[in-house]
């Protein structure tokens, strides 16, 4: 049976990817006339999504990689910014 959820409630709401890592929180949601186009998901302290982006606030999951909505906010893993430590500190070092 599908549930109708307000869109006020899923403010704040953790957002997990489908193999059970921390992402984020709901930051907002990002409307088109009719239909949710995308989350804004901010990175909290802990999160996944901290460790990935550094100093970065957040990013916006585009609404097709959200799996389900009800207590949680579980996210496809296709949404997750590749992150290679190695190409990191690579790029680190370049800008120096």
């Amino acid at each position: 049976m599908l549930r109708m959820k307000k869109l006020t409630e899923t403010y704040d709401m953790k957002v997990f990817t489908d193999q059970g890592d921390y992402f984020g929180d709901v930051e907002e949601a990002i409307l088109t006339q009719t239909k949710i186009h995308g989350w804004r998901v901010r990175a909290t302290k802990n999160s996944f999504l901290s460790k990935v982006l550094g100093s970065a606030k957040g990013v916006i999951v585009p609404h097709q990689l959200v799996k389900a909505v009800g207590d949680i906010m579980i996210i496809s893993k296709a949404a997750v910014p590749s992150y290679n430590e190695e190409e990191g500190a690579a790029e680190a070092t370049a800008e120096m």
